[in-house]
């Protein structure tokens, strides 16, 4: 989706210096949102995240999907500002589940068969820190599931996973039009299935 980050909105100046360091530790801070009764949420981070979004939307269990930007120093972050490469921010789905429909193993399934995470800030031809792969959890019991799978994942792979897994910090929701943006059409209007169990193929950039 980097077509966008070619738009005239121009990137605020975010260099480390220009930051006020309480609204930093504002952003650094944990994810204090609080789900729905009975739900969990998590954090995915793997490269842009419309297609990620919608494999999550089809999973039967996941009751909400949210695309934004996580693990930065810059509080209220806009896709400009993200886009600069400034801010440490990934480019993330937070996931809301029903653990009772949906295990966390399932999700984990999602996140490993949707991208390569053994491409350091890289997917395709999106190329960033804000593309990094990441699981950024919120319970240990997340945390441990997400090491075993890290783990059991490499054993299949012939190169180095470069994952991050980490606690999940504040979450910012993504400008609206970047919301469900692919079950919406995109930026051709070519509308793809969020149906529970859908397997089509994810066109990212339809």
């Amino acid at each position: 989706m980097s077509w966008l980050g070619k738009l005239g909105f121009g990137a605020r100046s975010t260099t480390e210096s220009s930051v006020d360091p309480a609204s930093s530790a504002i952003a650094q801070g944990p994810d204090d949102d609080v789900p729905a009764p009975g739900q969990m949420f998590v954090q995915f981070g793997a490269g842009c995240f419309w297609g990620v979004e919608l494999a999550f939307q089809r999973v039967p269990g996941v009751s909400r999907t949210e695309v934004g930007y996580s693990q930065g120093f810059l509080h209220e972050p806009s896709y400009s500002d993200v886009c600069s490469g400034t801010t440490n921010h990934s480019e993330v789905v937070r996931v809301q589940y029903d653990p009772k429909e949906c295990s966390f193993e399932t999700l984990l399934d999602v996140f490993w068969a949707r991208h390569d995470p053994t491409t350091l800030n890289r997917q395709g031809n999106d190329v960033g820190t804000q593309y990094r792969s990441g699981i950024y959890f919120y319970t240990p019991e997340q945390e441990k599931a997400a090491l075993e799978s890290k783990d059991r994942q490499q054993e299949i792979l012939n190169r180095k996973i470069v994952t991050e897994i980490l606690p999940a910090k504040k979450f910012y929701r993504a400008e609206e039009y970047h919301q469900q943006y692919l079950a919406k059409g995109g930026r051709f209007g070519f509308q793809q299935s969020a149906e529970k169990g859908c397997n089509d193929p994810i066109r990212c950039y339809g």
